[in-house]
């Protein structure tokens, strides 16, 4: 064996040694007895080592690119990004002993960028996220590097008929429910390889579970679905960090989803809130955005008589959005008055309960 094949193989043994620290997420009920007869659950991905549901990603998409034989002992990482990813790509690039660039547009939260550093990652950043793709080409170009392309890869680079997945957690972690098998699983899309991943999982094991993809506002994910054109572009762009897109990202595999709703900036943030009091602790936007899902998924399952569980994600730590969503004076600003959008789900809540 070369020095080449060697180093590859050392480097696979670090991440693989890496994952058998780390104990699966945890599975939290969450306590609504309003709703009589439907069990709701979040898959807990903040507990990761870097925080987030990325985690997962990022070793697959590093193992991906070690068994290609894309990444060498001197390889700079390139990597396109919303925050997350990066901060998981920027750990494991330590872990190999690699440079790691992330290509992120300037509003991305001060934490994350922080958190970058933290694992010795740099930052290079960007007017918008439009221009993330072509900067991370370019650079990886210019510094003879590997551009990871999550937004390529992340469907491809996932194993989604084996275990050690998301899905294949989910529905091992179920077994013991009262409603073992979900109605629903409730996704929300960044790079689309999560949704690809549940989707083909779902139809794979032949179960009756129906995957709903939630999308926020300014994201192309919901109207791709809906017309079938991969050409939509949106340049303002999701103001909730982490999922939504402003181009159709070759991940994205609408034909595995059962159902997708829009769901407005207000409404993520409004439910981000209330599910951070109802947890005691800080979740994320996008994690709202999965929970306002949640909720219409259950209002309609109310109306039709129907019981079972519904399982999302909480995809990262709220901590990272102390100086954005946490702070009301930003959301003001940037999202504007969420008031009725906390009212109505107060009142729902309540309806249900005086039924």
């Amino acid at each position: 064996m070369n020095h080449q094949r060697q180093w590859v193989s050392a480097a696979i043994a670090k991440i693989q040694a890496d994952f058998q620290r780390s104990a699966d997420t945890h599975l939290i009920k969450v306590d609504l007895p309003q709703l009589k007869g439907i069990d709701i659950y979040l898959k807990d991905e903040s507990t990761h080592p870097t925080g987030s549901l990325k985690h997962r990603l990022a070793r697959s998409l590093f193992l991906y690119a070690l068994c290609n034989g894309n990444i060498k002992e001197d390889t700079v990482i390139v990597e396109a990004s919303s925050g997350s990813t990066a901060i998981s790509e920027a750990y494991f690039s330590r872990l190999l002993g690699l440079r790691f660039i992330a290509v992120m547009a300037k509003s991305t939260s001060i934490q994350k960028i922080a958190e970058i550093d933290r694992y010795s990652g740099e930052c290079f950043l960007v007017d918008s996220t439009n221009l993330i793709y072509a900067e991370s080409e370019r650079l990886a170009k210019e510094l003879n590097g590997y551009y990871m392309d999550q937004f390529t890869n992340a469907e491809r680079a996932t194993d989604w008929r084996g275990n050690n997945n998301i899905a294949d957690s989910i529905f091992k972690q179920m077994q013991h429910e009262p409603h073992p098998v979900p109605k629903h699983i409730v996704m929300s899309a960044g790079t689309g390889g999560t949704s690809a991943t549940i989707g083909r999982y779902i139809r794979y094991h032949q179960l009756t579970t129906e995957l709903t993809v939630v999308d926020p506002e300014n994201s192309v994910f919901y109207d791709y679905y809906s017309t079938g054109n991969k050409q939509l572009i949106n340049c303002k762009g999701s103001l909730i960090e982490g999922i939504g897109r402003p181009r159709v990202e070759p991940s994205f595999i609408a034909s595995v989803i059962d159902n997708m709703l829009c769901v407005d900036n207000k409404q993520s943030i409004a439910a981000m809130l209330w599910t951070a009091s109802l947890l005691g602790r800080k979740v994320g936007a996008s994690t709202g955005t999965n929970m306002f899902g949640v909720l219409k998924l259950a209002q309609k399952m109310i109306e039709q008589g129907q019981t079972g569980s519904i399982v999302t994600l909480m995809c990262d730590r709220g901590e990272r959005y102390t100086n954005s969503y946490y702070d009301k004076q930003w959301v003001a600003s940037n999202i504007g008055d969420i008031s009725l959008q906390q009212d109505s789900i107060t009142n729902y809540l309540d309806k249900i309960t005086n039924e």
